[in-house]
C-alpha cells in the first residue's frame, strides 16, 4: 500500500536514503506511516513540532566490540548494539537480542517497535533495544558467562534505573540475564533494578517468564470477544516453542482451545490430539532438546522439517511466536483458505505487508505484535516498580495488573481506530494510539 499523504510520503524517502541496506526498519516505519495518515491530516501541530521527522530517528545509536575467550582459549569477538531510540514518556526499555542474525537494522525495528508498544501499556516507559550477533546455542555455560560480562563491561556506561533498562529477548533468558546483572553491579557498585527478567532471588518478577504468553492470549481474547468469538472449542497453531509459544500455549488451552502445532527454528511437529505441554517444557527449558524429540514420546504426532509449512495445518486461529516475517502472502493465503479467521502476533512482526493485505482482504481478526505481544513489557515495568519499591507481589497480583493492562491495550487499539475512521483494523489502532501519547510528550518538551 503506497502512502498518499505527500509529507509522510517524502520522509519515508529520506528515511530509505539514511538507513539503505536496513529492510526490517524500513517495513516497520513504512507499517506505522500508514497508519498515521489520518493523524497526519488532522493534527498539522505535530508536523510544525517536527515529531515525525524526531520520531524516526535515534536519540542515540551505541555500537560496540565484544572480546570474549572460549573455553579452548581462543579469543572470539562479537559486535554489541544498543539503540535508545526515545525517551519521551520514559528511561529506554527493551530486549537484548543475542542471535547471529541480529545486526543494526534488527535492532533498529525493534527498537522502533518498543516505542509504541511501551506507550500502549499505560507505563512510563520509552523505547530502546539492543544485542549482539553471538548465538548461545551450543555455548558451554562459562563460555557465555563470560560472553555476557565482556558485553555488560561497555554496555554499562549507557544503562542505568533511570536511564535505560534491558531485558532479555532471542537468546537472552534467566541464565544470560544473571551474567549481566552480576558483571553490572561489580562494576558499579550498586544493587538497582538495572536490567529486567532477573532470577526470583535477586530482583525478578512472578510472572515474568509467562508474560508475553499470556498477554498475548490476553489480548487475543479480548479481540475474539469484541467480535462475538472466543478461544474456546477452537484449533490453534502457534509457531516458536521457546517462552512465549510455551506460555500461550499454556494459557489458549485454559481458555478452551487446542493447541495443536509448535515449531523450532529446524521444523515442527503436529499433534492432533492436541500439545503435551508438560513434554515441550521438559525438552526445551530442561534439556535444551530440538522440538522433533516430541515425536520420540508421541510416535502418533508428526514432525517436518522446515518451518513455513506450520501455516499449512487447519486452524481457527494463528499465533506466530518465533521471529519477524515469519509469515509471508502466500502462508497468509493458506491460511485463510484452510479456515483461520483471527491471527494473533507474539513475536515482533511476524507477518510481512504483503500477509497483512491478505488479512483484511479476507476479513480476518489481526492482532499487531505491537500490541499483542506487550504483556512482556508490561511486566517487565512492573518488575521495575517493585525494585523501586523493594517489594516482591505476588504472582496472582502481577498476572491481574497484566490482565487489566492487556484489555486496556485492546480498548486504546479499538477506541483509536474508530476515532480516526478505520473501525476494526487494530493495526492501525494500535500504532494511532501508541503514537500519539509519545507525540504529546514530545512536544510538550520542546525540540529535543
Amino acid at each position: 500500500m503506497a502512502l498518499k499523504n505527500k509529507y509522510l510520503a517524502d520522509l519515508l524517502e529520506t528515511v530509505k536514503k539514511r538507513n539503505q541496506g536496513e529492510p526490517e526498519f524500513i517495513q516497520a516505519v513504512t507499517e506505522v506511516f500508514i497508519s498515521l495518515e489520518p493523524v497526519a491530516e488532522k493534527r498539522p501541530d505535530l508536523i510544525e513540532a517536527g515529531v515525525f521527522e524526531r520520531i524516526v530517528e535515534p536519540e542515540r545509536q551505541i555500537i560496540f566490540r565484544v572480546p570474549w575467550v572460549d573455553d579452548n582459549g581462543v579469543t572470539r569477538v562479537n559486535r554489541g548494539f544498543r539503540i535508545e531510540f526515545n525517551s519521551a514518556i520514559g528511561p529506554y526499555k527493551g530486549g537484548l537480542r543475542l542471535h547471529p542474525s541480529v545486526y543494526l537494522g534488527i535492532i533498529k525495528f525493534l527498537g522502533f517497535e518498543q516505542i509504541f508498544k511501551n506507550s500502549l501499556t499505560t507505563l512510563p516507559m520509552g523505547g530502546g533495544k539492543g544485542g549482539s550477533d553471538f548465538d548461545p546455542k551450543g555455548k558451554s555455560d562459562g563460555e557465555v558467562m563470560r560472553f555476557c560480562q565482556s558485553f555488560m563491561t561497555e554496555l554499562c556506561k549507557h544503562i542505568g534505573p533511570n536511564t535505560d533498562v534491558p531485558a532479555g529477548d532471542i537468546g537472552t533468558g534467566g541464565r544470560e540475564i544473571g551474567y549481566m546483572f552480576g558483571q553490572y553491579k561489580r562494576l558499579r557498585n550498586e544493587f538497582t533494578g538495572v536490567l529486567t527478567g532477573k532470577g526470583l532471588t535477586f530482583g525478578g518478577s512472578l510472572a515474568r517468564t509467562e508474560a508475553t504468553g499470556y498477554g498475548l492470549c490476553y489480548y487475543t481474547e479480548e479481540m475474539l470477544k469484541a467480535n462475538g468469538k472466543s478461544f474456546k472449542g477452537q484449533t490453534v497453531v502457534i509457531s516458536g516453542s521457546g517462552n512465549v509459544a510455551i506460555y500461550a500455549t499454556q494459557k489458549a488451552t485454559e481458555l478452551g482451545a487446542k493447541v495443536v502445532a509448535l515449531s523450532d527454528s529446524n521444523g515442527y511437529i503436529y499433534d492432533e490430539n492436541g500439545i503435551d505441554l508438560a513434554l515441550v517444557k521438559q525438552l526445551k527449558e530442561v534439556e535444551r532438546k530440538r522440538i522433533k524429540e516430541y515425536v520420540n514420546v508421541h510416535p502418533e504426532a508428526k514432525y517436518t522439517e522446515g518451518c513455513s509449512g506450520i501455516w499449512t495445518i487447519p486452524c481457527d486461529i494463528a499465533l506466530p511466536c518465533a521471529t519477524q516475517n515469519e509469515i509471508d502472502e502466500q502462508s497468509a493465503k493458506t491460511l485463510a483458505k484452510n479456515g483461520c479467521y483471527a491471527v494473533s502476533e507474539g513475536a515482533n512482526m511476524p507477518s510481512t505487508p504483503e500477509a497483512i493485505d491478505v488479512y483484511f482482504a479476507n476479513n480476518m481478526l489481526y492482532g499487531p505484535a505491537k500490541a499483542a505481544n506487550a504483556g512482556g513489557v508490561a511486566v517487565s515495568g512492573l518488575e521495575m516498580s517493585q525494585n523501586s519499591e523493594r517489594l516482591a507481589w505476588t504472582f496472582e497480583d502481577v498476572d491481574g495488573r497484566l490482565k487489566n493492562i492487556m484489555k486496556e491495550i485492546f480498548k486504546s487499539c479499538d477506541e483509536a481506530a474508530k476515532e480516526y475512521g478505520c473501525e476494526g483494523n487494530y493495526m492501525a489502532g494500535a500504532n494511532i494510539a501508541g503514537f500519539l501519547k509519545v507525540a504529546e510528550a514530545m512536544k510538550a518538551q520542546g525540540c529535543v
